[in-house]
């Protein structure tokens, strides 16, 4: 593993979306942002036409990555993928696919060879990486797949997490159909997420002994079970099970009256039963600044949360602020007790 003094690795993200723009800007204003070190793992002629597009003054290096924190000062040090990649912002094209995968391969091979300290990854559009073999769901289920192959050692087991100043949340199910959470949700499943956030939260994030708030499934948390039975059946004995290891869980709480400032303050971390549950006030309060990290894994990984956003790519309208969020929270991560 890498020691926190090594740069971090970014993915390249869809070329055709605003993760190069947001790499550029937050290069561009690194010392003002107070970024560490990151480099690239992307086509450099590729970055350099996206720096002119946007009209920034962006000199980029190829670089090995043990290079790339002597650059950083002085320019865009990037990791050739050996791909060349076009500049066609806002056009969805099936020949990049295979570069964003290895993108995030080689940069997760990085940080298992003590290359990086952590990665951030740049948003995919997953629909368009599946004509190169990608079958996975999503990034956090990617990362997982890595993860059990390159660390054998260590099981692991993803769980995403949005973190912003004033808010946190984790789902416990992730990118599935509403319809078909109910029958997904199992006290299993909700034991073990919440298991490996409060672990994380301790070790990575520095809390002594995390608060962790579960939501009820149904509205109104099933009231008695007038509106669903899963908080009496499934949620309860999750949280009574937790509680019975040590972790501080409460719930099942509703979901409509989590979120306010004053309920805030009774929890560190929310625990949803679905990915609207919690990421929609998540991103709500905390678009610009909030981060996706992910949870359980051998290594860090953060991401700026947020999608592709085709319409913005070229424009120098798309904002870095949650780029450079991740960026410096991946690096607070990898150095852990320094939160």
């Amino acid at each position: 593993m890498a020691s926190h003094k090594a740069p971090l690795a970014v993915t390249c993200g869809e070329p055709a979306g605003i993760g190069p723009d947001i790499t550029l800007l937050a290069w561009c204003a690194r010392k003002a942002l107070g970024l560490p070190a990151f480099y690239v793992r992307s086509d450099p002629g590729f970055l350099a036409r996206r720096a002119k597009r946007l009209g920034l003054d962006v000199p980029v290096q190829a670089v090995e990555p043990e290079e790339a924190a002597g650059y950083f000062g002085k320019c865009l040090p990037i990791v050739p993928t050996g791909q060349a990649l076009e500049d066609h912002p806002g056009e969805e094209k099936p020949e990049t696919a295979e570069s964003v995968i290895s993108s995030i391969r080689e940069s997760v091979e990085d940080v298992k060879g003590g290359r990086a300290a952590g990665i951030v990854t740049n948003p995919i559009n997953k629909a368009a990486l599946y004509g190169a073999g990608f079958r996975f769901p999503g990034h956090t289920e990617y990362l997982g797949h890595l993860a059990e192959e390159m660390w054998p050692e260590a099981p692991s087991r993803p769980v995403m997490m949005i973190a912003g100043p004033e808010l946190m949340v984790v789902p416990v199910t992730i990118h599935i159909a509403l319809k078909a959470v109910p029958g997904t949700l199992t006290e299993e499943l909700i034991v073990e997420t919440a298991r490996i956030t409060a672990r994380d939260l301790v070790s990575r994030f520095g809390f002594e002994k995390p608060r962790l708030a579960l939501c009820g499934l149904n509205p109104h948390a099933g009231e008695g079970g007038a509106m669903g039975t899963e908080e009496q059946t499934v949620i309860e004995p999750a949280i009574a099970a937790l509680r019975a290891e040590g972790i501080d869980a409460t719930g099942p709480h509703p979901a409509d009256t989590l979120f306010h400032p004053e309920a805030r303050k009774s929890y560190d971390c929310v625990l949803g039963m679905y990915h609207d549950q919690v990421l929609v006030p998540a991103k709500t309060i905390g678009f610009d600044d909030s981060v996706n990290v992910t949870l359980g894994l051998p290594f860090v990984r953060t991401s700026p949360d947020h999608g592709t956003a085709y319409a913005l790519a070229g424009t120098g309208q798309a904002r870095a602020d949650s780029f450079a969020a991740a960026v410096r929270m991946a690096a607070v991560l990898a150095n852990p007790g320094s939160v």
